[in-house]
């Protein structure tokens, strides 16, 4: 089959690799009818994901149709259309029966290297790292997917590709990030990052009851679609965050601030932002936490600090008194996308939402190298791309 594999920093390529197989009998696996570029695999395009290997097969943003089914698969049957939670989780242990799906104890294989490095072990991932599993992404003609009795959920015929993909992982974690802020009636949650994350937990923050959202970018087009969800917009290039939080606000700061970026900010967004960048380059970091360092000085006391961006090492210069003395609360996770598929699923029916609105190129798996440059440099307006096997 065809896939988009990764071979080394900036380097995607689509290849033949093999087709996969059933391995286990609560395996499935799918002919891949839609799959998307995640902002989160261009951390990995960019080179700063550990235990990457030569030839991966990239992807966590899948749907398609079920064309085999292991035996002890009661869920699924061949026909089915499927889309496929990015998090892999066995259903049955602690942390799946607390509906904490991506904390799976049983799912990552490679659990111990994760210890290594943060101490226990999430549950593992499509297509991100060894570290993560060492799962084949979905990115792909075909896809096998472990404990498909758990994960996939059917998605009905009224329903286009478009429309349901994203149920794979940006709809659930943008909505997981303005979940996490406890919205109060008439809020204002400010939110870092206009990319397709940062797109849905605007809309989210809208669905749960915000007074006003605030959208913090530098791309025009990322800006233009935060304002016609009705976000008030805020180029840091232009103006200074925190002084403009608070003019907005009154002084007070922002009711809970959602940090939609993660590890990889413009380098342009101040000067601790170069400091970073510069730390990252010479081995003396691993992250760059610009971000997550604003959003605390942003946030109203005792308010709350959402985190959705990925980061995968250790912070400098977090502003911890800060925190400490106004009583923040810090809620993140990888999103434990099974807990919030009904729901969602639900909201895109009612017409509540339609997440194809953020796509703005589509294309191959052929295209797949192309895309993920253009994605990533924000060329001509690229917001989210999703691929046609």
């Amino acid at each position: 089959m065809k896939a988009l594999t990764w071979h080394g920093k900036s380097d995607i390529r689509c290849e033949t690799v093999p087709d996969p197989t059933i391995e286990h009998d609560r395996d499935a696996i799918i002919k891949v009818t839609a799959c998307a570029i995640c902002g989160s695999d261009l951390h990995i395009f960019n080179g700063v994901i550990p235990e990457m290997k030569s030839g991966d097969v990239l992807g966590h943003e899948t749907m398609g149709e079920v064309v085999a089914v292991g035996r002890g698969n009661q869920k699924l049957k061949i026909g089915d259309r499927v889309v496929v939670p990015f998090t892999i989780s066995c259903g049955e242990c602690f942390f799946c029966k607390r509906g904490m799906f991506s904390g799976c104890e049983r799912s990552n294989p490679n659990r111990e290297t994760a210890e290594k490095m943060w101490g226990h072990s999430p549950g593992g991932l499509f297509g991100y790292s060894h570290m993560l599993g060492g799962y084949s992404g979905g990115q792909a003609e075909y896809l096998r997917i472990p404990y498909a009795d758990v994960g996939p959920i059917k998605v009905p015929d009224s329903l286009t590709d478009e429309q349901a993909l994203f149920l794979s992982d940006i709809f659930p974690t943008g909505y997981m990030a303005a979940d996490f802020c406890n919205i109060q009636g008439g809020d204002t949650i400010a939110i870092w990052g206009c990319g397709p994350v940062g797109q849905m937990a605007i809309r989210s923050a809208f669905l749960l009851g915000a007074g006003r959202v605030i959208a913090i970018d530098t791309v025009p087009e990322r800006l233009e679609l935060a304002r016609a969800a009705g976000a008030i917009t805020l180029d840091f290039k232009e103006r200074d965050v925190y002084e403009r939080i608070q003019e907005l606000t009154g002084g007070r700061g922002a009711d809970a601030c959602i940090d939609a970026v993660g590890t990889e900010p413009d380098a342009s967004s101040g000067l601790d932002a170069v400091v970073d960048r510069i730390k990252v380059a010479t081995y003396l970091g691993t992250d760059r936490p610009h971000v997550l360092r604003e959003a605390i000085m942003c946030c109203r006391n005792f308010g709350t600090v959402s985190i959705v961006g990925v980061y995968g090492g250790k912070l400098d210069g977090i502003p911890m008194g800060s925190a400490i003395n106004r009583g923040l609360t810090f809620r993140m996770a990888q999103t434990p996308v099974q807990r919030y598929l009904p729901e969602l699923l639900g909201r895109i029916e009612k017409g509540e939402i339609d997440p194809s609105f953020v796509i703005t190129d589509r294309g191959s798996l052929e295209d797949g190298p192309d895309l993920y440059a253009k994605f990533r440099d924000r060329k001509d307006g690229c917001i989210k791309v999703v691929l046609k096997p």
